[in-house]
């Protein structure tokens, strides 16, 4: 889904669904950060964005110490009692871009879906000055494409769009010079030892799944409620008038960087 400047707020409005929702990333993608940057019980990590904490307990079960940085009070909340259990874990509310955090101090940083909405150049500089010599950034997202094997499905459902989001652009599905080039960015900052994967899955919806998942994405939260309603009931019928299941393919790119 598109990036909107000025609407990350609106993920904090729907923070219960977006944790049941949004999904995960797959074992293999955490191998190759734990392989980039071993981490015990010794190792402190930052997470920038933790939402509704998708991509946590994999870093916690190392036994590393994770400390989030999240805009959604909601959130912080949420995932305060989801990760209870670990006593190494805690919660900063407040932008990444605006806390303080102290420098040449952590083993990694990383951040799941959620660096975009930080500014380039602050968000790079504040994670190198942020890391230990030696320590990694970790940046990874989910990019869901199209159901591409159910003839007629993206046509019906870009039909209903054409009504409610008129000129919204169905993105290309996310390729290896996409993640090369995100990859790239961290040259900039000075980072060292620069990598990139990719990573590829699909998932299946019911109609209710599919618009409940819509329902966490914030250019379609920023809709005015009635017209999201409508909206949302057209998109159902068009799934369920196509045989009830829609299939989303996602690639998931991850970007690892090296502070020297």
């Amino acid at each position: 889904m598109p990036v909107i400047p000025g609407l990350g707020w609106t993920f904090d409005t729907v923070a219960a669904t977006y944790e049941k929702l949004r999904p995960g990333y797959v074992d293999a993608l955490y191998q190759d950060v734990f392989a980039y940057c071993p981490l015990d019980a010794s190792s402190r990590a930052v997470e920038v964005g933790i939402g509704g904490g998708q991509a946590t307990e994999p870093v916690l079960k190392t036994g590393c110490a994770v400390t989030a940085v999240e805009p959604g009070v909601n959130f912080c909340g949420l995932c305060r009692e989801r990760f209870a259990a670990y006593p190494t874990f805690s919660v900063i509310h407040g932008k990444f871009e605006e806390v303080e955090l102290p420098g040449d101090c952590f083993d990694l940083i990383y951040s799941a879906s959620a660096f975009h909405w930080v500014p380039e150049e602050i968000g790079y500089r504040k994670v190198f000055d942020s890391l230990k010599p030696g320590g990694a950034f970790a940046r990874f997202a989910n990019h869901p494409y199209k159901d591409k094997g159910r003839p007629g499905m993206h046509e019906a459902l870009q039909a209903v769009y054409a009504v409610y989001m008129p000129g919204s652009l169905v993105p290309e599905e996310y390729s290896e010079d996409a993640a090369r080039a995100r990859a790239q960015i961290a040259a900039k900052y000075g980072f060292a030892d620069i990598q990139h994967r990719l990573y590829h899955r699909t998932r299946d919806f019911t109609a209710v799944e599919y618009i409940l998942l819509l329902g966490t994405y914030s250019d379609h939260i920023a809709i005015e409620k009635e017209t999201r309603g409508r909206f949302f009931r057209e998109i159902e019928q068009a799934i369920n008038g196509l045989g009830g299941v829609i299939t989303i393919y996602d690639t998931i790119d991850l970007q690892l960087a090296r502070k020297p």
